[in-house]
């Protein structure tokens, strides 16, 4: 009987912690539009998923976002025309980076 409240109890408490574990952070790529390290911000045109040999890093959507900075770890500094991608999170109306990574000057895909 005991054995079956214990089991019991961890299902409960696997069911009531699982949407606090699912939450992680948001991905987008695409081109820099601008890079600003006193403003702290980064504005990118967003790319979509499909992925092929003339568009390795997907295709323009004409989406335009910025992005806060002010936390983000940023790798090689990313320029204008630079692809990059950027693990971010949704702070209240702004979106929050927590890394950047110029994909354009690490090409994962070349080692």
């Amino acid at each position: 009987m005991k054995m079956k409240r214990l089991v019991i109890a961890l299902l409960l408490l696997a069911v009531l912690l699982a949407p606090v574990l699912g939450q992680g952070a948001e991905v987008a790529q695409g081109q820099c539009l601008g890079y600003s390290q006193e403003a702290m911000t980064l504005k990118i045109e967003e790319y979509d998923t499909n992925i092929s040999k003339d568009t390795p890093y997907g295709n323009p959507t004409g989406i335009v976002s910025q992005f806060d900075l002010g936390k983000a770890k940023v790798g090689i500094t990313p320029e204008t025309g630079d692809v990059v991608r950027i693990a971010y999170e949704i702070k209240e109306d702004q979106k929050v980076a927590l890394k950047v990574m110029n994909v354009s000057k690490q090409d994962l895909r070349k080692k």
